[in-house]
């Protein structure tokens, strides 16, 4: 749940463990799970590793945009973390970047908290939509739904030009473009496995002037992934991702605010098996390219 080697994490987010070692930053995915940003109590053995197996490879498969890693082997870390079996597969050596304080949200398809709001206003993302779309259904093009961020509380739904007005036109432009293209192959090769790639969020820092792509990226943490056998418009598809967890919730009484419900142990396994199998997706996805 915690990373601990006597030291104290720099900071300690929802998920990672940030440890500031100067000019880099040592990132320790946990197997800690949250949902609407409330952390559980509960934790899901080894969800920790696999996301930082699936953040590599998608990095990695990216590398012509910049991004943060530097090392992922522990034996190449510095002291005193190097070598050390707790840090091992879910560590990251990442290079120190301003973080750019906003969600780069990218939707394929009308789900989740974007179908609650166009069926309470007709808009997503303050962006009016044409009426009688279902559940599920896919957007013409991907579309772009910024979120700030909020290190206490729920991160916040804005417009494009409210983000555009507040980090300047020329950023916006490159942060929106990227993680459209980044959203569109993801999205190509995922269907190849009969996977659909419902949504996702990118973050980004500044390096040296800069941006570039830091955190976690195509996750079942960070995105909605479908199994495409059991698409169908106006219903929810079966989903590989924390959505599981999600939907349990909404299902309770539960008002999403701490303390959360218990999670119970089938729970738990299932999210593992399906991140697990998710995992397995990517990698053939990946290696078929």
């Amino acid at each position: 749940m915690h990373s601990d080697l006597k030291i104290t994490p720099s900071y300690r987010g929802k998920v990672r463990d940030v440890y500031d070692l100067g000019d880099t930053l040592l990132l320790c995915a946990t197997d800690r799970i949250s949902a609407f940003d409330v952390v559980f109590e509960e934790n899901v053995p080894g969800k920790g590793e696999i996301l930082t197996r699936i953040s590599t490879k998608w990095f990695r498969h990216f590398s012509h945009f910049k991004n943060h890693l530097l090392e992922t082997d522990v034996n190449l870390f510095p002291e005193p973390f190097r070598g050390r079996k707790e840090f091992s597969s879910r560590s990251v050596l990442v290079k120190k970047a301003k973080r750019i304080d906003y969600e780069c949200v990218v939707r394929g398809y009308l789900s989740g908290s974007a179908f609650k709001e166009y069926k309470s206003t007709g808009q997503v993302a303050f962006v009016d939509y044409p009426k009688g779309m279902l559940e599920s259904q896919k957007f013409e093009t991907p579309i772009f739904t910024p979120a700030r961020k909020n290190d206490i509380g729920h991160d916040e739904n804005i417009s494009e030009e409210t983000m555009k007005k507040e980090v300047g036109e020329e950023l916006f432009s490159k942060l929106k473009e990227t993680s459209l293209r980044l959203f569109s192959e993801a999205h190509d090769l995922m269907k190849k496995q009969g996977i659909i790639l419902c949504d996702t969020k990118f973050e980004f820092g500044i390096e040296s002037g800069e941006p570039i792509l830091i955190d976690e990226i195509l996750t079942p943490d960070s995105s909605r992934y479908w199994d495409e056998s059991s698409y169908k418009l106006g219903t929810t598809p079966a989903s590989f991702d924390k959505q599981i967890l999600r939907n349990w919730l909404e299902s309770t009484s539960w008002d999403k605010n701490p303390p959360p419900p218990a999670l119970s142990p089938s729970l738990i396994s299932e999210l593992k098996a399906k991140y697990l199998l998710l995992e397995e997706k990517i990698n053939l996805c990946l290696s078929q390219k």
